[in-house]
């Protein structure tokens, strides 16, 4: 160790000193700073409060002087009496202006001051001056009538009594301010003993711990040599805590303690690789298991072994590099000299090389590879004479100590491996021996087998040349009647082709002139229903209405059947695009949010994760297949709830068992009538339900799922149903990750069809009642909204008032702001403390994106939940509100239900994080 990072006894004793002298001048510091602040404390009592008190009397004896001047004067008509008059008249304001400075941080007083100053004033002005000139002016009568009125002996008691009030309260603040001080100076006091007995305690704890490792160090490297002695326990080390020269030696100890533990360790090993190597009987495992065992102590991750034999060396075992890759290990065989594997046999000794150019030795796993450093080449000898060479590649150099160990072991195997292949030869020359006679016998047995079997090959070669001229006439027959079939096939294909394109025409036609007059009945209708000029009476109006909403029914009767015909004759297009999967609960919730209410029913979507962000495929079809499925499972539901749960899958293949293929499952859930098992493969084809009596009390046309299917397929998806009657169905819309190929895509429809029958059974869903409990609200809900107060920022006043009265049922505080300016008004007096702001986006002149930016940036409010509210709900509209600073987002039209749980989850939210 350094010295200049040794830590000696003698520095420590030095340190420790140098402590306390430090210690003892941060306490006197500490005590001077509180004296100067109590001697700065007793120097404002004696001058601030003593220049108080004296103002004071001057002021009064200024109001004295002026009434004694009066009414002196008054009495004798003598002008010398108006010089004290006159002087108090001319010194009482500079006195004033003087103690009003002084007393500027006392606003009670001040106020008590220009109370004071008023009631001098009104003296003045109605008692002094005016009797003054009274007696100017010689006129007695006027002085007498003044001196019985006198109008100013009121003023002068209501003086008199406030000067009186305001000397008292200054008193009062001076005693108050020597209490204080004396109360400081006792504090004083005990923060000097308190520091002297810490600093006394900090002391003896140093000298304690200084001591206490000087002597723990010894007594431990005590306790060791008694042990080595005793022949004890030699893994037990001295815990070195300092680094002084009780530390140094601790240290040394613990050298003695490691080589000596390091010999028995070389020895453990020697003899456990020494026992390990008698057990193998032939040359290859011998060689391996001695590799392997190189390989772990010395943590080389690649080694060959040649063997000596018909004076070559053959590459008889390797390490690392079985099968393919045993290949590209170099040469099988060299010869004596060859390479520094020949030249170390020929020389008897170890050759060492180290930085190796980069890719000379390639080592490499299943997850990688990487250039081997250091090489290593050892002979094992036998008798003075190389028997093998073993070839060592490693990541760093071998150390002294390992090439040590490596010399050892290789004496050891050199005998292991003699033995071995001396039992080895005497083993082959015996088994030789045995074969021959072996062979011998059964030779005369196989020429007897041979001779039957040329025979019973003859026989049968002649069968087959009949057979093979019967299939082959066979054959002729078939391929003409499969030419013939073809022939037909092309013809009503042909035939098909055209009507399809006929019905398809033909539809287009139709619903351009279906549409035509009832766009027109339309708009009419609608303008009837809303009787704007009062025209009509009120059965009038709802037969318009009832004509409004059958037009609309048969314009979306009219567009399913043009779809159909669109997908029948391929003729529908598809645009992929990378599809956003966290804008569809906003779009579906916008279309059956206000149903679900309508029909007293629970409606959620679920995203399970993990889920990927986006997807490609057609958005337009994607949502309407999912708004087919979601209005059927409303139109045949009547209470429970409607799900949509959107997860993704890993399905394996039907065929191909190692293989999965991932795809995006869109679950459509009821709890609504049910489908019977005979009736759920027909539910998919056009115009069929599922009876008769279903259609005629639930309407439909039929159309909606074999459209959905269709576009389903186009996506290069499929569509399943599971269904249990009385208790509802599950409709699932599988959708590949990313747009295939057009050969791989109806290869993932063919596997998405098979796989469809994957989806679980209605009687294993979740309880579809399990939401229900997530509306209520319990008591203490209740709590963490009432009383909450919530700005509310939208131009339109019509949202304002629904938001409001919706809340505002709940015990919350709302207050609302019409633009983005009166919002940022509001928060910036500071006479609104929101804990809570729901901020509509789309707003004239200043939006809610900058509204928002203000509100985080300019006025710095960072922890002010702000709820982003719009109608737009595109997909990109989301991330541009949490850009802006907004905590979430809800799409309108609102569900007070999810406006009330964002609340709660953001406000407690808030509430955590104070």
């Amino acid at each position: 160790m350094s010295k200049t990072r040794r830590f000696t006894i003698r520095s420590k004793i030095l340190l420790g000193y140098l402590v306390v002298v430090l210690l003892f001048g941060a306490v006197l510091l500490v005590l001077t700073a509180q004296i100067n602040v109590l001697q700065k404390e007793n120097d404002f009592i004696s001058h601030h409060d003593l220049e108080v008190h004296n103002l004071t009397n001057a002021i009064e004896k200024n109001v004295l002087n002026m009434e004694t001047g009066q009414r002196g004067f008054m009495i004798t008509g003598n002008e010398s009496y108006l010089e004290p008059y006159s002087q108090g008249l001319s010194q009482w304001s500079s006195n004033y202006n003087q103690l009003n400075a002084l007393i500027s941080d006392n606003p009670s007083q001040q106020q008590s001051l220009q109370s004071i100053k008023a009631h001098i004033t009104r003296w003045i002005e109605i008692a002094g001056e005016p009797s003054v000139d009274l007696k100017k002016q010689e006129d007695q009568a006027k002085v007498v009538a003044f001196f019985q009125s006198d109008p100013g002996k009121t003023e002068i008691d209501l003086l008199r009594s406030q000067l009186t009030t305001f000397r008292n309260t200054e008193i009062a603040l001076t005693e108050a301010r020597v209490t204080e001080l004396a109360r400081r100076s006792s504090t004083l006091l005990t923060i000097m003993y308190t520091l002297w007995g810490i600093i006394a305690a900090l002391s003896i704890a140093a000298a304690i711990v200084i001591s206490g490792n000087i002597v723990k160090t010894l007594r431990d490297v005590m306790q060791t040599i008694s042990d080595i002695s005793k022949g004890g326990n030699l893994k037990q080390r001295i815990q070195v805590r300092t680094h002084d020269e009780v530390g140094d030696l601790g240290h040394e100890t613990n050298k003695l303690l490691d080589e000596v533990q390091e010999q028995n360790r070389v020895k453990d090993q020697i003899t456990g690789i020494a026992t390990l190597l008698q057990n193998p009987t032939n040359l290859e495992g011998l060689s391996r298991l001695f590799l392997n065992e190189l390989a772990v102590l010395f943590e080389v991750p690649y080694s060959v072994l040649y063997y000596w034999k018909d004076n070559r060396l053959l590459r008889v075992a390797a390490y690392a590099g079985d099968g393919e890759k045993e290949r590209s290990l170099g040469k099988v065989s060299l010869a004596p000299g060859e390479g520094l594997v020949g030249q170390s046999a020929v020389e008897k000794r170890v050759l060492r090389m180290n930085d190796l150019p980069q890719n000379y030795i390639r080592i490499s796993s299943g997850l990688g590879y990487t250039s081997a450093t250091s090489l290593t080449v050892v002979p094992v000898l036998f008798e003075g004479r190389t028997i093998a060479v073993i070839e060592l590649a490693s990541m760093k150099p071998l150390q002294e100590n390992d090439m040590k160990l490596m010399q050892e072991l290789t004496d050891i195997f050199g005998v292991s491996l003699h033995s071995t292949v001396t039992r080895m030869e005497l083993q082959q020359l015996y088994d030789e021996s045995q074969v021959l006679n072996e062979e011998l016998q059964t030779q005369s047995e196989k020429l007897q087998a041979q001779t039957e079997e040329m025979l019973s090959q003859t026989e049968e070669l002649q069968m087959q040349t009949e057979e093979l001229h019967m299939l082959n006439d066979r054959l002729e027959v078939q391929k003409s009647a499969a030419e013939t079939s073809a022939n037909e096939l092309s013809v009503v294909a042909d035939q098909l082709r055209t009507s399809s394109g006929y019905k398809s025409e033909f539809l287009a036609n139709m619903s351009h002139e279906l549409r035509t007059p009832l766009n027109s009945m339309l708009i009419l209708s609608e303008i009837l229903s809303e009787n704007k000029n009062q025209h009509l009476n009120s059965e009038e109006q709802n037969y318009a209405s009832v004509i409004h909403k059958s037009g609309k029914d048969l314009l979306n009767l009219i567009n399913d059947i043009l779809d159909l015909s669109k997908v029948e004759a391929g003729q529908m297009e598809v645009d992929f695009d990378d599809v956003y999967l966290g804008s569809v609960p906003e779009v579906m919730n916008q279309y059956f949010l206000k149903t679900a209410e309508q029909k007293k029913m629970d409606f959620r979507i679920q995203l399970q994760s993990p889920l990927p962000e986006t997807i490609v495929t057609d958005e337009m079809r994607l949502h309407q297949i999912l708004r087919n499925l979601l209005s059927n499972a409303f139109k045949f539901t009547s209470e429970g709830e409607v799900a949509l749960t959107i997860s993704k899958m890993s399905l394996a293949h039907p065929e191909l068992k190692d293989q999965e293929t991932d795809v995006i499952a869109f679950s459509v859930s009821d709890t609504g009538i049910g489908i019977a098992d005979n009736k759920l493969v027909q539910i998919f084809d056009a115009f069929k339900q599922a009876d008769g009596a279903t259609a005629r009390k639930y309407g439909g046309t039929g159309l909606g799922l074999s459209i959905s299917q269709s576009l389903a397929n186009l996506l290069g998806g499929s569509i399943s149903a599971t269904s249990r009657e009385g208790q509802g169905s599950v409709f699932t819309l599988f959708l590949p990750l990313r747009r295939d190929e057009p050969e791989t895509m109806n290869a993932s429809r063919l596997f998405l069809n098979e796989v469809a029958t994957t989806t679980p059974e209605i009687n294993k869903l979740p309880s579809m009642t399990s939401r229900q409990s997530d509306v209520l609200l319990t008591p203490l809900e209740e709590a963490l909204l009432s009383g909450r107060q919530v700005l509310v920022v939208d131009d339109d006043i019509r949202n304002v008032y629904a938001l409001a009265n919706a809340l505002e049922k709940y015990g919350m505080n709302v207050i609302s702001a019409q633009n983005g300016y009166e919002c940022l008004e509001l928060l910036e007096r500071g006479g609104v403390k929101p804990d809570i702001i729901m901020m509509d986006i789309m707003m004239p002149e200043l939006d809610g994106y900058e509204t928002t930016r203000q509100i985080r940036e300019r006025l710095g409010m960072t922890q002010l939940p702000i709820i982003a509210l719009t109608a737009k709900a595109m997909k990109e509209d989301r991330e541009k509100c949490i850009a802006a600073g907004a905590s979430d987002y809800l799409s309108k039209p609102l569900n007070i239900k999810d406006v009330l749980s964002r609340m709660k989850l953001w406000m407690n939210h808030e509430t955590m994080e104070i």
